[in-house]
């Protein structure tokens, strides 16, 4: 690769890091795959470089988010589905104010917990729509592409998503008070 795709590569694609990795996070419910899949993405889109044609680091993260989607499925299945999975734990990497009254953290606690669980419990395809648009910020072309998708099931799919969760966090709300 020529020193100019290279630094055309690491402009484009390397910024996405985080959203490569939490995609996969999501997808996989397991750290360890999430990290081997967003390996896997980078050298395949260093790999297939000379084929991207953005312009600039909006459309190398859709691009990216493509390739770690599709590279998170081929893991997926040829795998047995969930058999590695374990629970997200949210309250190891958040950060929290000393100052703050120990029962605020905790209720904060659970309540990152309901939606983690919430979030694990969606099937696959809701939960990576809500992951791309929540967590990611994509728009719902941008997901459209990520997923490979019509921008029509994209917007039915976070609706099926959002109404699936607020019952789970309802219903999980319920059963704590």
């Amino acid at each position: 690769m020529e020193p100019s795709q290279l630094t055309r590569f690491e402009a484009a694609v390397l910024p996405h890091l985080d959203a490569a990795y939490t995609l996969a996070r999501y997808l996989l419910r397991d750290e360890h795959d999430a990290e081997d899949v967003v390996q896997e993405a980078y050298l395949r889109a260093l790999n297939y470089f000379d084929g991207f044609r953005g312009a600039g680091p909006a459309e190398g993260r859709s691009w990216l988010l493509t390739i770690v989607r599709n590279t998170a499925y081929t893991l997926r299945a040829n795998r047995r589905p969930d058999a590695h999975a374990t629970e997200f734990d949210e309250t190891l990497h958040s950060g929290g104010s000393e100052d703050e009254h120990p029962e605020t953290e905790l209720l904060r606690a659970a309540d990152r917990e309901t939606v983690q669980r919430a979030l694990d419990a969606l099937p696959v395809e809701f939960r990576e729509v809500i992951v791309l648009r929540e967590l990611q910020d994509l728009s719902y072309k941008e997901i459209a592409e990520v997923a490979g998708i019509p921008v029509g099931t994209v917007m039915s799919r976070l609706a099926r998503a959002r109404r699936r969760l607020e019952r789970a966090i309802g219903a999980a709300t319920k059963e704590r008070d």
